[in-house]
């Protein structure tokens, strides 16, 4: 069995020191917050913010084989996969559902899968199944690197203060170690699923210490806040991208998660190939991920059922946060295909409320 883990203690404490509330939930350590929901969501859409990545785990693959071996069962091409570059793929059921989505990175002699800390064990787990004859080796490796998420249009300028021109050497969807004032890190950057770059660190517990450090005490002109999952799930809503666990989970497909975009349909077979295929060539998606708009407050913990003007059950809510820039609650949702359209009014209901939605094209636009 895999530990459902996420953070150590020291490097909890690190982060409390710098302002960090934290919240535990599902035995999963969730840094809330370090200020106000305006100011880091601000940071996040004008200007930069770090996230410490603690809701995401680390997954290791050693051996000759571990290439062809993810080529074989995901969705997505590993074959040409060259050293120092990165790509997601989706790990699907035999019914085509979701497994778990990982953004792979190839250090050439191992391989590291960026997952989800709850869809951890069920990834592990299904790889595992698996590896047969193959010259791989499978192991959490999520204490060996620390994860950190850079975001906001001011995020290369404000990079290039701490590692000058060597934001621009890291071509897209890419790695390479870099240096910062002595401290060494690898430096991934990223195209997001609304084709906005955003970077990513992994540095060992003492670089990222001292590189954070350096930061909060050196950000100059620049917008900079550390951020909470409070102001990135407002991030997640508005530029609708879905998530472990709420959207991306064995409920779904990656056609209704509207992530069809890593899967390859050239390269053949794996697992859930043939039912993906099949949805595809013949239109039978029976539901969509969309964003949805609350006319009143509702607590973001709230869960609601979508039911269309005949009271029949036709989706359901996945995520909900108050956005500031719309200024009213937005949420997440899959919703029956038909009355998936732009301005669409269903009825969203739980034990104790009742309320008209509007559904919303993805991403959000005030």
């Amino acid at each position: 069995m895999f530990e459902l883990t996420n953070t150590n203690s020291d490097m909890l404490s690190f982060f409390l020191s710098l302002g960090a509330k934290t919240e535990l939930i599902n035995d999963v350590t969730h840094i809330k917050n370090y200020s106000s929901l305006d100011k880091e969501v601000y940071s996040l859409n004008n200007g930069v913010a770090l996230k410490f990545m603690n809701t995401s785990s680390i997954i290791e693959l050693k051996g000759t084989d571990s290439l062809d071996f993810l080529h074989r069962i995901s969705t997505n091409s590993m074959k040409n996969l060259n050293k120092e570059e990165v790509k997601k793929t989706i790990f699907t059921s035999e019914k085509g559902r979701i497994i778990g989505v990982s953004t792979v990175m190839n250090f050439e002699s191992y391989i590291l899968l960026i997952t989800g800390i709850y869809s951890k064990q069920k990834t592990m787990s299904w790889l595992n199944k698996y590896i047969i004859g193959d010259d791989v080796k499978l192991s959490d490796a999520s204490h060996r690197f620390n994860l950190l998420e850079i975001v906001g249009p001011q995020s290369e300028s404000f990079l290039s203060l701490f590692v000058g021109d060597a934001v621009n050497a890291v071509s897209d969807n890419s790695f390479k170690v870099v240096s910062a004032d002595g401290v060494l890190f690898f430096l991934a950057k990223l195209i997001d699923e609304n084709g906005l770059r955003k970077y990513w660190i992994l540095a060992e517990q003492e670089n990222a210490k001292k590189l954070i450090t350096n930061m909060v005490e050196n950000k100059g002109p620049f917008d900079f806040n550390l951020i909470g999952e409070d102001a990135y799930n407002v991030y997640k809503i508005e530029n609708g991208i879905a998530s472990d666990p709420t959207e991306l989970n064995d409920f779904y497909n990656p056609h209704e998660a509207k992530i069809i975009n890593l899967v390859d349909f050239k390269k053949g077979c794996y697992i859930g190939q043939e039912v993906i295929a099949r949805l595809d060539t013949y239109d039978k998606v029976q539901k969509h991920l969309v964003g949805l708009c609350f006319p009143e407050v509702v607590e973001t913990n709230e869960k609601f059922t979508l039911l269309d003007d005949d009271k029949n059950e036709v989706g359901v809510v996945t995520s909900m946060a108050y956005s500031p820039k719309i200024k009213k609650n937005i949420a997440l949702g899959y919703l029956k295909r038909s009355l998936a359209v732009q301005g669409m009014k269903v009825t969203a209901k739980n034990d104790t409320k009742t309320m008209e939605v509007m559904v919303h094209e993805l991403p959000f636009k005030k």
